[in-house]
Order: structure tokens, then C-alpha cells, then sequence
């Protein structure tokens, strides 16, 4: 059997690599994501103060430290029982919402942009941010540039540092906002939705415009039809910051609703012996292994999942592009909703119209009249014991669960963290990416990227994606003879 080795992986947070297998005609047996990180996050929060949680958890990754503290300061709320104001809601969504900006800005332009401004099989030496800048102008380079650093300063404004915020309380925020900052953040945000608008002009002249590249997004090879998860508001309509988690079927109809703290409920965690991934899948579905269909608890939680759960955007010009996205791919209307989008590469034009729904939220929010209400810290009294937070993540739902002893001591810990609830999806589509691509043993340099293409559209953080709830660590050593057999193997927490 060949072995195809693809390692590192590039453009992604973390470190990763894919192994390919090939029978005797040099066709795809089996491919796998692998892993090597292992950050035992739950583990070492055990025996501190609850409300420090949401300072640490910002360290689990330096790319989405908002999602991490906003997602552990929702869990204080409930560990303390209590209700924030609507002041302290809308400055938390404010600041979520413009960090979801340059997350998403980040990853069209710097990580996913590259294949499509350049193409997957370009020189790899120029497929890279600064190969879109020469492609696309340097103008636009400066935009991009320009948006990252505004959005940061409004996270600074609002959270007290541009990286790894420390404004989230037990119910309330540390810093209400000035009339002054008020009418900056106003300014930033109608220009956030003049980069979204620009940006999503720039998908159409450039993806959609080259059959070449829709041809990709539809084929056969970057489609899976699974469950689909995301948060919505009462209306069902896409929501970032609170709401109740959704999961609607490859049918289209919804599956469950739930709010955050009966997620137990409804999911399960597996583990695989070739990797330190949890593959998080629905309860009441069940495990059938890395298969696609009705019948498979597999699910997915990216900007697409989001799009495909939710009925539509709570924002005019996102839900205008919302409907577009839906006609263009083919989708049908049926009992008032469009029927999902299983074309995983459309995950990219998904984070676009995310994108411009941030920003017009940020808009909304900065005009409330009672967004610089002073009074957004509330004095706690109430014994914690047992509290989930959860949030919409840029790379899907992100989930903490914290139990504490009566003074508020951390006893247990669970994070389920935005690409967790991927990690069955990506194994997945690597997989089939790869037996599409690869026939007859054929590869080149141009194809292994495309099939890197396969995880990079779900924008995985593997920084935040590897954890170990007893705080073990399995691992497996294979001592190989000159002749590659296997002489020896020495292995520790594997079953």
C-alpha cells in the first residue's frame, strides 16, 4: 500500500498533517487528518476561581480569544445566576460582533483566499496573503489591513485590550461606553459594511465568475450531506451572541432546539485511537462512523451550518445576500425555508455574508440610544455551583461547563470549542476530497493542495480543537526497521 504523507498542512491555526493511502491501482483507500498538539485546557482550570475563566480561556488561542472570553463569561452568568441587563447584552454583542470582522477578514483574505485568488495549483512560493495583495492591488491589501485595525481597536475600546479582552463579569461588563467612543464605533462600523460589500463584490468578479472554480464548488468531491448546528434568535434568524442552538437535518427540517445548558442532552463526545480530537456527535442520532446522511449523528457548525439552520439574517443587506447565495447554489424553498447548501466550499461565500451581518449588527447596536447606559456592573451575591456558556464561534458553537465547589473553586470543566464539532466533518471530507482527486496513484503538487482545500474552508483552529477531559494524554510509539516494518510499538492510555 503507498502512503501519501502531506505534512505540514498549511494555512490553518495549529499544526496538522494528512496521511493518504492508495491500494495496489493507486486509488484511495483511507485518508486521515492527524493532529500532534494536545492542550489540556479543562484539566489545569481545576481549583481556580470560577471568575477567572474568562481571562485564562483567551490563551487557548491567540486567534479567537473574544469567542473564549465571551463564551466563559456567559458561563459565569449562569454559575452565578444571574441575568445581565440589556446594556450589558448589547456592549458584549457590540464588541463580539466586530471581533467576528477581522476573524472572518482574516480568513477569506489570508487563508481561504489564496486558492481562489491565485488557484490551487499556483506557485507555492506566491499562494499566500501576500501573493493575493500582487494579484488583487495593494489598495486592497491596505483595506484589509485597515479593517483588522479598527475592529481591534474597538475590541480594545470595549474590552480593555485589542488581544485577550478582560471586560467580561458574572452578569455585567467593566466598562461602559462613552458618548465619544460611541460616535467612533459608529464611524467603524459603516465602514465595516463598506469592506463587507467590497469584499463580497470581490467573490462574485472572481469565484463565481470563473466557471472553473464554482465547477469545484459543486462537485461531488467537496459535498456531504449531514446535520447541520447554529445559534438563532426567536425568529430562527442568525444570531452570534445568544439564542437557542439549532439542528436541522440534511432534509432541511429542523431536528432539535435547545438552549446551551442542555447541550449534554443532546451531545456526545467520541474519541478515535489515530488522534487527541474529540468527535463530538448528536446523542440521539448515533455514532455510525464518518459517514454522511439522515442516519449518521454526524453534524457540522461553520458559517455555512450556520446559514443552513438559521430561516435568514436579522440584517437587510446580509439577508439580500442570503437569498442570493441560496438561488445561485440551487436551493429550493420548502415550508418557507431554503433547503440546505451541502457544498462544503461554499463555506467561504457563507463567511462573506456573516461578515457583512456583523457589521450591520454593529451598526444597529451603536445607534441603541442605551448603549452608554452606565450602569453595566451589577454586585453578585448568589452561590455559584454549575453554569454553561455558549456563543457562535467564527468556526462553530462554542461551549463552556464549569462546576464549582461553594466558594466558587473550579471542581469540573468542559470546553466543546468551535472546530471540535467539525473535527468529524473535516476527517470526512479530507477523505473524500481526496479519493476524487487522486486516481490511478496521480498526484501532484497543485492536487494535494486542493485537497487541503478540504479542510481549510472549515478555517479549523486546532490550537483550540485538541483536549483531554482526565487530563491524560494517549499516545503511540512505532519503531520501525531499515525496511520500514513494524519491529516494536509502546503505547500509554490506549485501550
Amino acid at each position: 500500500m503507498e502512503r501519501i504523507t502531506i505534512d505540514p498542512i498549511t494555512r490553518l491555526e495549529g499544526h496538522g498533517k494528512i496521511e493518504i493511502f492508495l491500494d495496489k491501482k493507486g486509488n484511495v483507500e483511507n485518508a486521515y487528518l492527524q493532529i500532534p498538539e494536545l492542550r489540556g485546557f479543562e484539566q489545569f482550570s481545576i481549583g481556580r476561581p470560577a471568575e477567572e475563566m474568562p481571562r485564562i480561556t483567551n490563551r487557548i488561542c491567540g486567534v479567537c480569544p473574544e469567542a473564549h472570553h465571551m463564551a466563559a463569561t456567559k458561563a459565569l452568568d449562569a454559575l452565578f445566576d444571574v441575568e445581565p441587563s440589556s446594556v450589558v447584552k448589547k456592549l458584549r454583542e457590540l464588541f463580539y460582533n466586530s471581533f467576528y470582522v477581522t476573524d472572518h477578514t482574516v480568513h477569506f483574505y489570508a487563508l481561504g483566499g489564496p486558492d481562489f485568488v491565485l488557484g490551487p495549483d499556483s506557485d507555492p512560493a506566491e499562494r499566500n496573503i501576500l501573493g493575493v495583495i500582487h494579484k488583487v492591488g495593494v489598495d486592497i491589501g491596505i483595506q484589509v489591513i485597515e479593517c483588522r485595525k479598527r475592529n481591534h481597536e474597538v475590541i480594545k475600546i470595549l474590552g480593555g485590550r485589542g488581544i485577550h479582552p478582560v471586560a467580561g463579569l458574572p452578569g455585567g461588563w467593566s466598562k461602559a461606553m462613552t458618548k465619544d467612543e460611541q460616535k467612533i464605533i459608529l464611524e467603524y462600523a459603516q465602514q465595516n459594511v463598506d469592506f463587507a460589500l467590497f469584499s463580497l463584490k470581490l467573490f462574485d468578479d472572481i469565484v463565481l465568475a470563473n466557471q472553473a472554480y464554482v465547477d469545484l464548488i459543486v462537485s461531488d468531491a467537496f459535498t456531504h450531506e449531514t446535520y447541520y448546528m447554529g445559534t438563532v434568535d426567536e425568529n430562527n434568524l442568525i444570531n452570534f451572541y445568544d439564542g437557542m442552538i439549532r439542528v436541522t437535518g440534511p432534509d432541511g427540517k429542523e431536528f432539535v432546539k435547545y438552549p446551551a445548558k442542555d447541550y449534554t442532552k443532546h451531545i456526545a463526545e467520541r474519541v478515535e485511537p489515530w488522534s487527541y480530537l474529540k468527535f463530538p456527535y448528536l446523542k440521539n442520532v448515533g455514532w455510525k462512523g464518518f459517514v454522511d446522511g439522515m442516519d449518521s449523528g454526524v453534524y457540522c457548525a461553520t458559517p455555512l451550518s450556520r446559514l443552513n439552520a438559521a430561516d435568514g439574517m436579522a440584517t437587510p443587506k446580509a439577508q439580500e445576500h442570503f437569498e442570493r447565495f441560496y438561488e445561485t447554489l440551487g436551493s429550493k424553498k420548502s415550508n418557507g425555508r431554503f433547503t440546505p447548501v451541502n457544498h462544503r466550499l461554499a463555506t467561504h461565500w457563507a463567511r462573506l455574508i456573516e461578515l457583512l451581518y456583523a457589521a450591520e449588527r454593529m451598526q444597529e447596536l451603536t445607534k441603541d440610544p442605551e448603549i452608554t447606559d452606565p450602569n453595566v456592573r451589577p454586585i453578585i451575591t448568589n452561590t455559584p455551583t454549575e453554569g454553561v456558556g455558549s456563543v457562535e464561534a467564527p468556526r462553530g458553537t462554542l461551549t463552556h461547563h464549569y462546576k464549582t465547589d461553594e466558594n466558587g473553586i473550579l471542581t469540573d470543566v468542559n470546553l466543546i470549542v468551535g472546530t471540535t464539532n467539525n473535527n468529524a466533518p473535516i476527517a470526512m471530507s479530507i477523505k473524500k476530497a481526496a479519493e476524487g482527486l487522486i486516481k490511478n496513484g496521480e498526484v501532484s503538487e497543485g492536487l494535494l493542495n486542493t485537497i487541503e482545500m478540504a479542510f481549510r474552508n472549515y478555517d479549523p483552529c486546532m490550537s483550540c480543537a485538541t483536549h483531554s477531559l482526565p487530563g491524560q494524554m494517549p499516545l503511540e510509539i512505532q519503531i520501525h526497521d531499515a525496511d520500514g516494518n513494524v519491529i516494536d510499538t509502546k503505547s500509554q492510555y490506549i485501550d
